[in-house]
């Protein structure tokens, strides 16, 4: 079984990932269970260079293969807001029930028409033998008028998907990992790591 090591402390991406490879003889473990602690320091101006420096920073410390990711909600409206600061929106330690809270208020008279998001997720691999995959998946949709369902995290809440009539949080794990972001960026990663894997 080969062994990958999610660069996350997120155990509901982590759950994610191992979803997604459950089909694959892979083993998914999150940098606490391969007990690997690092200072990451995400100063990429892209998703893509920050999953890019977290799976690089991670691979020094072990010959396993490296999967990062940065994540996060772009907003049209708040020109990008939160974007690439997701996680550290008005502070690191911040609640998402605040974070949702104040875009929401921010979002409060916008039109609907005006109210397009977007979840943008960037993946990259760092392979044993020094090789950098990268990979990309967007989810369209839009900022709703209120936080609704309990089964996503972060952002997930207050981003509708008109193709649902839900938000993120009141559909499926399923569902979601079909149309997210992470899904089709996991998937296109999943088909380059089969190629490398299962040759």
């Amino acid at each position: 079984m080969t062994e990958i090591i999610f660069a996350t402390g997120n155990g509901g991406k982590a759950r994610e990932v191992a979803m997604m490879f459950a089909d694959m003889d892979v083993c998914v473990k999150t940098l606490k269970e391969a007990d690997i602690q690092a200072d990451i320091i995400e100063d990429g101006r892209t998703f893509m260079e920050n999953a890019r420096i977290k799976a690089e920073t991670i691979a020094k410390y072990t010959d396993k293969i490296v999967l990062a990711d940065d994540s996060g909600l772009v907003i049209d409206y708040l020109n990008g807001e939160p974007g690439i600061y997701s996680a550290r929106y008005m502070g690191e330690d911040t609640s998402y029930d605040i974070k949702n809270a104040n875009i929401l208020k921010r979002m409060e008279n916008v039109p609907e028409n005006e109210r397009s998001a977007r979840f943008v997720c960037a993946m990259a691999a760092v392979m044993p033998n020094g090789e950098v995959i990268e990979t990309e998946g967007i989810m369209e949709g839009m900022i709703g008028y209120e936080i609704a369902g309990e089964n996503g995290f972060g952002y997930d809440p207050i981003f509708y998907l008109p193709e649902f009539e839900a938000s993120s949080a009141q559909i499926t794990p399923e569902q979601k990992n079909a149309v997210s972001h992470r899904g089709k960026a996991l998937r296109m990663m999943q088909e380059e790591l089969k190629k490398r894997i299962q040759g």
